[in-house]
């Protein structure tokens, strides 16, 4: 909008712009400012007194931004030119600087009366001439400011500027409490919520110790671009914990001008922790049971959801009993459910060895984020059960004949026998004659040994003969004692021969 107001012989001529678009008559055009300069401003000019320059003497152009921020210092610029061939002489410009617009400097320098004005004076201008004016100030006000100068004849113009206030918020939110294995949702939005641009917004977030983006980084930058009045944008960014704990997480929004927001969240990780015991026998002989208990307690700090026990059985074995377990394929499971923090269940496990040897196997605990096992080793031992037999042929016999006696060893248990001696003493009616078996035989008078046998396999049998002969009347008592690494005393066979 033009307003021309007439003081007597002066001409004051008042534009007006909005925004970055000002308006403009025949005697006054606007036209973008000069390239390279910044920030962007908008120039307006007019010429005296004509309003055409082909028919007037000074032209007055105006350099201002098309909008500045408040209690931010800005600079704009007049400059005035002789449009005709000869020299202006007593040129006056007087700028009237509006309230709340606070001069810091100006080029040249000019003395502010005492009704805020400023007044520039040349004695000459030459013909073609120009005269160039800056002017540095910043205004606390948001509201469109007017620029008003005028030269002499009191011609002037004006000009306002848009005074805007960007206002840069940043809001974060995170869950409050996650388990060690679950990703965590990070929602970022940054805002502008005054007025005017804010231009290149970034978000940086340098994660707290302990967390690392899903690409293991220790940190972000999010690029928002440039955010119009009123404008958001929304970011998601996932982000996982390497551990248990409370952490702080703080993000900062800024812009080249070095307007910054900052927002902060807090988060608690949790992690159930599975502690798992098995405690049973050391030792079982062949064939006899073995019971095992079997624990599993939460010692974190979360439930441990859905836990699930399972424990194979070894090679070898078979079950007896499981307390509230099913064998499915060689493996016994139990369902825990959710085991709440520093709760415990507890189970038994029946198993009968079927081999000797030693039997170990694992029990393994497993919940949504947490697991843990514990182990139990069985030595399976067999019993060695020796059987002594002795049986004399024929019975009776007659002074001068042989009789024959035969001596079985049984190993009627399940684990080999070892080093078995056997050693028989005649009695004075019998005479040594022979012997054989499965070790070497050494006599001393009536005493026949034999070496020691080194091993005898479970159901295995050995077989030894001692021949003699009757050389008394009488009943005559053949005694065998067999020893072995298995039996704390000798065991012993006595066989009866009657001789005539």
């Amino acid at each position: 909008m033009v307003v021309q107001r007439h003081r007597g012989p002066a001409v004051v001529i008042a534009l007006l712009v909005l925004g970055s678009t000002p308006l403009s008559t025949p005697a006054q055009r606007t036209s973008p400012p000069p390239p390279g300069r910044e920030p962007a401003l908008v120039r307006t000019e007019v010429a005296y007194p004509t309003g055409d320059k082909a028919t007037s003497v000074i032209l007055l152009e105006r350099f201002v931004p098309a909008e500045v921020r408040a209690s931010t210092d800005f600079a704009y610029q007049i400059r005035l030119t002789n449009l005709t061939r000869l020299e202006v002489r007593d040129l006056v410009l007087t700028e009237l600087f509006p309230a709340g617009f606070k001069v810091r400097a100006t080029a040249p320098r000019t003395v502010l009366d005492s009704e805020g004005r400023g007044t520039w004076k040349w004695a000459a201008l030459a013909p073609g001439g120009t005269e160039l004016i800056r002017v540095e100030g910043s205004t606390d006000r948001t509201e469109p400011l007017w620029l008003c100068g005028s030269v002499t004849f009191s011609t002037g113009w004006c000009a306002n500027v848009n005074v805007v206030e960007p206002r840069l918020t940043l809001t974060k939110s995170a869950p409050r409490e996650v388990l060690t294995c679950d990703p965590i949702p990070l929602q970022l939005i940054v805002s502008n919520s005054g007025t005017g641009v804010i231009r290149n917004v970034r978000i940086t977030d340098a994660l707290p110790d302990g967390w690392s983006t899903m690409a293991g980084q220790a940190g972000f930058v999010l690029n928002a671009g440039d955010l119009a009045a009123g404008q958001s944008r929304q970011f998601s960014v996932t982000v996982q914990a390497l551990g248990a704990g409370t952490y702080h997480n703080r993000a900062r929004a800024e812009d080249d001008s070095g307007l910054t927001a900052e927002a902060a969240t807090t988060t608690i990780v949790r992690q159930p922790i599975l502690a798992v015991t098995k405690r049973g026998p050391d030792v079982r002989y062949l064939g006899r049971a073995a019971t095992f208990e079997i624990t599993v307690q939460n010692t974190g700090d979360a439930p441990a959801r859905d836990t699930v026990l399972t424990d194979p059985l070894p090679p070898g074995t078979e079950l007896l009993a499981a307390e509230g377990g099913q064998l499915v394929g060689g493996t016994v499971t139990w369902n825990l459910g959710t085991l709440a923090p520093q709760t415990a269940r507890t189970v038994r496990l029946t198993i009968k060895p079927n081999e000797i040897g030693t039997v170990r196997n694992t029990a393994l605990a497993q919940a949504y984020c947490a697991r843990g096992s514990a182990a139990a080793t069985l030595h399976v031992r067999g019993i060695p059960a020796i059987l002594l037999e002795v049986v004399d042929h024929p019975d009776p016999i007659e002074i001068g004949g042989n009789v024959t006696y035969t001596i079985e060893v049984t190993n009627q248990g399940s684990a080999a026998s070892t080093n078995i001696t056997i050693d028989c003493t005649l009695p004075e009616e019998l005479q040594y004659v022979s012997a054989t078996g499965p070790a070497p035989v050494r006599t001393t008078g009536s005493d026949v040994r034999f070496a020691p046998l080194a091993s005898l396999a479970p159901k295995a049998k050995a077989t030894y003969q001692v021949v003699a002969k009757g050389v008394l009347e009488g009943d005559a008592r053949f005694k065998v004692s067999m020893n072995s690494d298995q039996t704390t005393s000798p065991v012993e066979e006595t066989e009866s021969t009657q001789i005539y």
